[in-house]
């Protein structure tokens, strides 16, 4: 099973960026920030894990396409090439 980590990461990411970037979108203009210099974080850093997270989704994408699409080499099992015991 050929899993790439890019997948599920960017997966994560990209949620997590979801929630941020509504949360900081939600609470723009608030209180909170105030002691920030009105600097919203939240909504800065969402944007980020959002585009780092979709990138990171659509490379392992494309790498699975690329991998499914190159064709199978079938090398015969010789005892220079064997793996396990």
């Amino acid at each position: 099973m050929n899993l790439d980590l890019r997948i599920p990461m960017g997966l994560m990411f990209t949620l997590v960026g979801v929630i941020l970037t509504l949360y900081g979108w939600a609470t723009r203009g608030s209180a909170l920030y105030a002691r920030a210099d009105n600097v919203d974080v939240n909504l800065g850093w969402g944007v980020v894990l959002l585009v780092f997270g979709v990138s990171t989704f659509l490379m392992g994408r494309r790498a699975e396409r690329k991998l499914r699409s190159q064709p199978r080499k079938s090398t015969p099992v010789t005892a220079g090439n064997r793996r396990g015991h």
